[in-house]
């Protein structure tokens, strides 16, 4: 026989056969991944999948489907290189499925939960707690998204499942720290992603967005388990009643209790510039220091907020930037302090737009407040009640065609309707950084099949303001609780 040459071997050739060759280790291990896969068909709920049962048997088993054809092969290539493609594969169903209904990365991209979340953390998020939502686009790449380097779609939009979460350990709570699909990413245009699609449309109309391709590219619609993925913190439940006074969350007219690291713009006026070792001790990324560009001309319009103008008519350093309670303390026990004072909220774009003139992002709701949809919750549609739930009822819920009329009245499928029944949860999220956070305050609810899931722990973090070998990985957030206020 020739060095390299397999030996022939005769294949079983009945069912009895095949069974009665099957060698022990191998029905052990087909034995426990049929106690998980049935284990996960009952928790899917759909019976119809055990069909898949008999796919295993073969595979593990019987043989009949040749997936294994390469390891019988005279050429060593073929089969070397079929071995690394086996591992492949296996590892992206196994990816796959760890993903879409255990939990997954996620980076931390912006500063809307600092300091809870900090810019460069690297998450696991548990889609366990609240249930994992059933893949609505199953057929995509389990490492990418939306789409890969290339600007290729990383997925398939058919076939695609109509919306099913499976059962979790329990639902949202007010405070939780929530990954979530961005609802307002249902559309984007390739060229820009920030603002959103829709404020694009706002600011330079409909027309200049879709026809100027060179300015803002191609139009792309996404499903919703493909949107962007954004993290804030739920602060509004179903059916509750929620406005914002002086900075304060009201639910249901009662004061909601302020996250340990909420942040507000202040303004800070010190006899000196901060150093940078100061500015480490107080924890302000570079991101956030802001030195404002005053000169003399400007004395007039400092001394009237009352900010300090030296004899000589030059103004000492003045920066603004969010702060935290105990930043604020840090800055207060300094000499060099002369002023600090929180600035101004600012009040465009807000949602919805019609009824949002008067709010800011710190009075936010009106006196008598908003109530977000819960599921069976139906309420009286005068334009009032079309202002705040229009986009929940015709994007999220399915009414595409739904407007309302010159006669004050709603019409769904070109019949006119006096009440709306909601058919999903929905939550109002918000960041800890609450002057900087881009959240419902200015896209509006957050729809229920859009959850994703929970962050549980931080994997790794990169602090963007240090080089790698000087204090770039942040040790001490490694395994750290993502979700801190609720314990």
């Amino acid at each position: 026989m020739a060095p390299n040459q397999i030996p022939e071997t005769t294949e079983p050739k009945t069912l009895q056969d095949r069974i009665a060759a099957t060698k022990t280790t191998r029905w052990i291990r087909f034995s426990i991944v049929a106690l998980v896969f049935i284990a996960w068909v009952i928790w899917m709920g759909n019976p119809w999948l055990l069909i898949l049962l008999f796919l295993l048997f073969d595979i593990y088993i019987t043989g009949y489907i040749p997936f294994t054809w390469w390891k019988k092969s005279k050429n060593k290539v073929v089969r070397q290189l079929m071995s690394w493609v086996d591992a492949i594969i296996y590892a992206l169903i196994l990816v796959y499925f760890v993903f879409a209904f255990v939990g997954q990365n996620y980076q931390i991209p912006s500063s809307s939960l600092e300091k809870t979340l900090l810019t460069g953390d690297y998450l696991f998020v548990n889609k366990m707690l609240y249930g994992p939502r059933v893949p609505m686009t199953p057929v995509y790449f389990p490492l990418v998204h939306n789409e890969f380097p290339n600007g290729t779609k990383s997925y398939l939009d058919s076939p695609s499942l109509s919306y099913h979460r499976l059962k979790g350990i329990r639902k949202i709570e007010r405070g939780d720290i929530v990954v979530f699909n961005f609802p307002a990413g249902d559309t984007i245009v390739t060229k820009v992603t920030n603002p959103d699609y829709y404020t694009l449309i706002e600011t330079y109309g409909r027309d200049r967005v879709l026809n100027d391709v060179q300015t803002f590219g191609k139009q792309v619609y996404r499903p919703v388990d493909r949107r962007e993925n954004y993290v804030k913190r739920a602060v509004g439940l179903p059916g509750d009643n929620f406005k914002i006074i002086n900075g304060v969350i009201y639910i249901n007219d009662e004061p909601m209790a302020q996250p340990e690291n909420v942040q507000f713009n202040y303004f800070y006026q010190m006899s000196r510039p901060i150093e940078k070792n100061t500015w480490e001790e107080l924890g302000i990324s570079e991101a956030d220091r802001h030195l404002l560009n005053l000169s003399p001309e400007d004395s007039l319009r400092v001394k009237g907020v009352g900010l300090q103008v030296n004899p000589n008519g030059t103004i000492p350093p003045v920066y603004v930037g969010p702060l935290t309670q105990s930043m604020i303390k840090k800055l207060e026990s300094m000499p060099e302090l002369i002023k600090i004072e929180k600035t101004p909220s600012s009040a465009e774009g807000l949602y919805p737009r019609s009824l949002s003139t008067y709010w800011t992002l710190s009075d936010y709701g009106g006196d008598e407040g908003i109530v977000i949809p819960a599921k069976g919750m139906t309420v009286n549609l005068d334009p009032t009640a079309w202002a705040l739930y229009e986009r929940p009822i015709r994007v999220y819920e399915g009414n595409e065609t739904a407007y309302l009329g010159n006669d004050g009245r709603v019409y769904i499928n070109g019949e006119p309707v006096e009440e709306y029944t909601f058919k999903m949860d929905y939550y109002f999220m918000m960041g800890d950084n609450r002057d900087n956070s881009l959240d419902s305050r200015f896209w509006g609810f957050v729809p229920e099949d859009h959850i994703v899931g929970s962050p549980w722990r931080v994997l790794i973090s990169f602090d963007n303001d240090r080089s790698l070998f000087d204090g770039g990985i942040r040790w001490n957030r490694i395994l750290k609780d993502a979700n801190p206020d609720k314990n």
